[in-house]
């Protein structure tokens, strides 16, 4: 029985630093994507285990790999990371990638300041995303409040719901000084490392995560979550992204039933489409051509995922860098994904797998792009 979970990932006043491919130390992003958290899962599960079979039967459950390697089928599916924040009411806004598609009823091409606001809203609370994807849509009220936007006056539902409140949950203009010191000649050079501050409040002698991240997980077997349980909680003590060793990244999980608007959200029967809520890879020539060279409703971005390995061995190397479609890509059907193999060359001790199994949310949309 296919089973969904919300999870969220609380970092109290915990700094965290996300990089990416083509970002220094100095900058830093808000979130970490599906293929990097799955990365950091397996990671701990290959640490717990000593055997490489263990893995490997771990690994062989999951379609790219081995005998799986042809199918549409996978145990997990998890969505990368959004940003969640508690309004002045206490009540919770889940922030979702905004779909490349313009919601139905957009007026394409109508009205240049409000198109601009409307582009910067990368992420949309959930309750505005079904409003404009699986509801009635777009509609003039939207269009006079994103021209208020524009004039420097929010107000309205769309600033009730939070839409333009995500800058005030995450923080990621945060640097801090660093020094290196050259192992050969001692000299020391003095350079900044960026990190992300998610907002809190103080409860007497406790700190509340005001905001935070939370990710979808749907599983097909009780004992694969209980076992992702247990390697997310680890990695919670480790904790996740650059400058662990000073203490970034550590956090606190919450396990929760999917609550009832999330329900409804992935139940919904009307789609036409799917927005993915996590990155995707696939191999499948005929998919390909199928769904995204002939497909003229499909609309997509490509981001390069690399990156080093992080081997038991110990040893450093870059994988291969492979291009997956972003979140938010839309297809007329829904998309699964596999694992991508990105072992790089001369590296012999074990493989290394990039995950591009998908999750995505059905949506309703105009024919246009």
């Amino acid at each position: 029985m296919v089973e969904w979970r919300l999870v969220k990932l609380k970092f109290g006043r915990t700094p965290v630093h996300f990089g990416e491919v083509g970002i220094g130390l100095e900058s830093a992003n808000d979130r970490v994507c599906s293929d990097t958290l799955f990365s950091a899962i397996v990671s701990i599960y290959a640490r717990l285990r000593s055997s490489s079979e263990d893995i490997d039967r771990f690994l062989q459950q999951f379609p790219g790999v081995g005998e799986n390697d042809s199918s549409n089928v996978s145990p997990v599916r998890i969505s990368s990371t959004f940003v969640y924040c508690q309004n002045p009411q206490g009540e919770e806004i889940y922030y979702v990638p905004r779909p490349l598609k313009f919601p139905i009823n957009y007026p394409i091409g109508d009205d240049l300041d409000f198109t601009k606001t409307y582009k910067k809203l990368n992420f949309l609370p959930l309750s505005v995303w079904r409003r404009w994807y699986q509801g009635e849509g777009f509609d003039s009220q939207d269009r006079e409040e994103l021209i208020a936007k524009t004039k420097g006056n929010p107000h309205g539902r769309l600033k009730d719901a939070g839409t333009f409140d995500y800058g005030e949950a995450v923080k990621t203009n945060n640097k801090v000084p660093r020094s290196s010191i050259d192992r050969d000649t001692r000299s020391t050079n003095l350079f900044h490392t960026g990190y992300t501050q998610f907002a809190w409040e103080r409860n007497g002698n406790d700190i509340n995560s005001v905001a935070g991240l939370y990710f979808l997980a749907c599983f097909d077997s009780s004992d694969l979550e209980n076992t992702f349980k247990v390697l997310l909680e680890i990695l919670g003590d480790e904790g996740i992204g650059g400058e662990r060793s000073s203490g970034w990244g550590r956090f606190q999980v919450e396990w929760q039933e999917l609550p009832q608007v999330w329900k409804d959200a992935i139940a919904y029967k009307n789609g036409t489409h799917y927005s993915l809520m996590s990155l995707l890879w696939e191999s499948d020539r005929q998919w390909l051509q199928d769904r995204v060279a002939n497909d003229e409703t499909a609309i997509y971005k490509l981001l390069p995922r690399g990156g080093w390995i992080v081997s038991p061995t110990g040893i450093q190397s870059r994988r291969k860098i492979v291009r997956m479609f972003a979140e938010g890509s839309v297809f007329s059907e829904q998309p699964t994904g596999k694992l991508a193999n990105v072992t790089p060359g001369g590296f012999n001790a074990h493989q290394i797998y990039r995950s591009g199994i998908s999750l995505s949310l059905p949506i309703r949309s105009a024919i246009e792009t």
